[in-house]
């Protein structure tokens, strides 16, 4: 526990708490990308050590809360047809479709298997190879390498029943989306430092030029999203929009180049809709033509409508920034992690699930 202590540790946290106040002049709007530094920030009572005035905001960095109602549908669907099994990791099972989730479909005679790595769905290929895999690939850029890996394993062993449904989205279009919106009231960024390991930060750079927000790349414990807060006020008082690196200790600028490569050669950009958002430019990841005959929509006749979302979730407002879970009027009445409206609701790391894990029900 040594290392993990030492970003938790409490004097620490406290001198930087009082190093942003004594730096915060005026009101300032930050918004912090990853649904797990969401959850620290009020798991540690972060936002309760800030200045009156500096208000922590929270985005789209919940690929689960993101995926849209069609995908889950699809999947379900998939998971209903003979002789397919869906794989997919456990916090989508109960996240809602426009009907039903996966775990209820399960429970009525769909079969979903719920599996850890890309590689386990390739594993469950290889011993059932009377049946087709269908693993359902979402996430960001931090999870694209072990789905490519997966389905570059599935190539080598000559699987003919193994197959991705992706659902893979990217970061920086989508907060391109979010800082161009007229509305959008959001004054710096803190970037999530898990994506960055992978992706590294260049595409942060052309951000901040052209919208004016510092960016900083930011852990996920306390001292590391205290600091990341600081170097941001500090940006934000001395008028300066940079990209600065705050996981030093896990992220290089660059980034990762072998499974960036890796990506580029098996994945090209798409447009790609994002639930409670919409449709978003180049912000999916679609198998490229070499590696189309591991793609199940290309493999199985899918529904392709469009679904319309419930009128009372405001989860795409929640996820970009404009409002906070406990301004809508279901939060935690007709919308619970039980009976979720949404996904954030339901999600690990949705902001709806941490405000009412975590008690805060009214701020």
């Amino acid at each position: 526990m040594k290392h993990l202590d030492e970003y938790r540790d409490a004097g620490r946290a406290r001198a930087l708490a009082a190093e942003i106040a004594r730096t915060a002049t005026r009101p300032w709007r930050i918004m912090e990308i990853c649904g797990g530094q969401t959850h620290a920030i009020l798991r540690f009572g972060i936002d309760q050590l800030l200045p009156p005035g500096l208000e922590l905001v929270h985005g789209p960095g919940c690929p689960v809360c993101v995926t849209p109602l069609e995908l889950i549908d699809r999947a379900i669907e998939l998971a209903q047809t003979p002789g397919v099994v869906l794989a997919s990791f456990g916090d989508m099972l109960r996240v809602p479709g426009s009907k039903t989730d996966l775990l209820a479909a399960r429970a009525a005679g769909a079969r979903v298997a719920m599996v850890y790595s890309p590689l386990e769905a390739v594993r469950l290929a290889g011993e059932k190879q009377d049946q087709q895999i269908v693993f359902f690939a979402v996430g960001f850029e931090t999870t694209v390498p072990g789905v490519a890996l997966a389905v570059r394993e599935a190539r080598r062993l000559g699987l003919q029943n193994f197959s991705i449904l992706p659902a893979h989205v990217l970061v920086p279009p989508a907060l391109r989306a979010i800082l161009g919106s007229p509305q959008s009231r959001i004054q710096g960024v803190l970037a999530a430092g898990h994506v960055c390991t992978v992706e590294g930060y260049e595409d942060y750079e052309p951000l901040a030029a052209d919208f004016g927000v510092p960016v900083v790349v930011t852990g996920f414990e306390p001292v590391d999203l205290l600091q990341g807060i600081l170097l941001c006020v500090r940006q934000l008082e001395q008028g300066r929009a940079e990209v600065e690196n705050q996981y030093a200790r896990a992220v290089r600028r660059e980034g990762n180049r072998e499974a960036k490569a890796l990506v580029r050669e098996m994945f090209e950009p798409v447009d790609r809709k994002w639930r409670g958002i919409g449709v978003i430019p180049s912000s999916g990841l679609a198998l490229r033509p070499a590696w189309r005959e591991f793609d199940a929509e290309a493999r199985f006749a899918l529904s392709t409508g469009a679904v319309e979302e419930p009128s009372e979730c405001i989860s795409g407002l929640v996820l970009q920034g404009a409002k906070k879970p406990y301004e809508c009027a279901a939060f935690a009445t007709r919308c619970t992690p039980e009976r979720p409206l949404g996904a954030p609701m339901v999600s690990s790391e949705g902001a709806c699930a941490a405000y009412y894990r975590y008690g805060r029900h009214h701020v």
